[in-house]
């Protein structure tokens, strides 16, 4: 159980208990950081991930990276008088921002990869049916080929997302990953996608 001085806004025995903390964490008593977790992770979640992102899901996602770098880190932390909340509240903000950045890349990326399944998807009857089968197969297979190329993880996260219709959370839960991170995993996905398209394009053109 957390003492009260720990959550007393920058009072000597709350950083005095802090110092003990990181101490205790920085000499292998892993356990000890959750204190810190305990104590101070409802109010990075309420008042600096939830207010940035506006989705519980996404907010988890970024307080459980928080922490992750926050423990990976510990050992650059300077107290110099002030509380390690103030350290986490930045890690938690950048946290924040990079989901917003992948949000928006992805967003580009997807509008670029739908274009390029857009053909193979049914829509209005083509005028010649045969030549537009034809074209639909052929892309069809030059989308497989590129698949091939990509690392199993990686075509797993676009078959999920795009050839299965899968939601997000369904796609996180088959790959045994966080929301945020299928996120970033299907940024990446299609990042590597393209390299893949691009360099079959530019082999058959020679």
């Amino acid at each position: 159980m957390v003492s009260k001085v720990a959550t007393t806004p920058e009072s000597r025995e709350r950083l005095e208990w802090e110092r003990r903390i990181i101490a205790r964490t920085l000499g292998g008593e892993v356990r000890a950081f959750g204190e810190l977790y305990t104590a101070y992770a409802p109010s990075l979640f309420s008042r600096i991930l939830m207010p940035r992102l506006g989705n519980r899901a996404a907010a988890e996602d970024a307080l459980s990276e928080t922490f992750r770098v926050a423990l990976e880190r510990l050992g650059q932390f300077e107290q110099d008088g002030k509380s390690v909340y103030r350290w986490l509240s930045r890690i938690a903000a950048n946290k924040a921002t990079d989901l917003h950045r992948v949000k928006a890349r992805t967003s580009r990326a997807l509008v670029n990869f739908e274009g390029l399944l857009g053909p193979l998807r049914e829509g209005k009857r083509p005028t010649n049916e045969l030549e537009e089968k034809q074209e639909r197969d052929k892309l069809a297979a030059q989308v497989a080929e590129a698949l091939e190329d990509l690392n199993p993880r990686y075509r797993r996260a676009i078959e999920l997302r795009f050839f299965e219709g899968r939601e997000r959370q369904d796609c996180a839960d088959m790959l045994e990953v966080k929301l945020g991170t299928f996120d970033v995993l299907l940024l990446r996905a299609l990042r590597s996608f393209r390299k893949a398209w691009e360099a079959r394009r530019a082999e058959e053109s020679t």
